[in-house]
């Protein structure tokens, strides 16, 4: 009797302990209905378990930056404006040497002289053929420039001096013809053109070629580098003022801006 009256009361301690804990005490001998759903639901527990879980979500696509927008076929056009040495990107259009004439002494003469001979301290255009190995070489079109298609492009990117890009394609040819004539490389009624400009050759275009030093260099290229008194003593040879490289006159004084 006492016995049992010991298990009755640790039995109560612990349903009450379980209860504060907010554990359920399942009933030693369920209703048959009950014992059914309880089967149902260990069984669901079990078929559970074999289930693979779901797959992870795919990450969200990077959303573009949204700066700016596609460039037109226009505005590509307009940037478009070099021209290659075999005359790639040329425009449409033609000139002529005589027309050429006039347009140089309205826009280019004042810098460069009447017949490209430079005025003042501007560059000369014309003449210098076989002085690129003398003391004083003339660097021009006719006498060191690789290709037409280089002058084609300065003129039409540069110039005219302050009102670069105003020239149309026309009027560009017909002052590049021009240059051409005065370097004595296309007759006086030459019209130079789209088709025929590949078929103008300088004479200074064999003596451009490309960059060979990591062939030709390699031999003199050394793991440790010489960086002091490498080349001995140095000698000045020629003075600006004696090259006439040095500018005349007093210093401009004031606010240049």
């Amino acid at each position: 009797m006492l016995k049992s009256a010991e298990k009755i009361l640790a039995a109560a301690v612990l349903a009450g302990v379980l209860a504060a804990t907010g554990i359920a005490i399942a009933d030693p001998q369920p209703a048959p209905g009950k014992a059914v759903a309880a089967k149902g639901e260990t069984d669901k527990a079990r078929q559970a378990v074999n289930v693979p879980a779901p797959a992870a979500a795919p990450a969200p696509a990077a959303k573009p930056i949204a700066l700016g927008r596609p460039a037109l076929a226009e505005e590509i056009t307009a940037w478009n404006t070099d021209v290659r040495a075999d005359g790639e990107g040329l425009p449409p259009g033609k000139g002529s040497v005589k027309e050429g004439e006039e347009l140089f002494l309205q826009n280019c003469a004042q810098c460069h002289g009447e017949f490209g001979e430079g005025a003042g301290r501007w560059p000369v255009l014309a003449g210098g053929r076989g002085t690129l190995k003398s003391e004083r070489p003339e660097k021009t079109i006719g006498s060191f420039w690789p290709y037409a298609s280089t002058v084609y492009d300065y003129v039409h990117r540069a110039m005219p001096f302050g009102s670069n890009m105003t020239l149309s394609a026309d009027q560009t040819y017909a002052i590049v013809a021009y240059l051409l004539n005065l370097n004595d490389l296309v007759p006086e009624d030459y019209v130079l053109s789209k088709d025929n400009f590949p078929k103008v050759d300088l004479p200074n275009e064999a003596n451009f070629f490309d960059d060979d030093r990591e062939t030709s260099e390699k031999a003199f290229w050394k793991k440790d580098p010489c960086m002091k008194e490498c080349s001995g003593e140095v000698h000045v040879t020629a003075r600006a003022q004696i090259l006439n490289v040095t500018p005349d006159g007093e210093a401009p004084k004031g606010n240049l801006e």
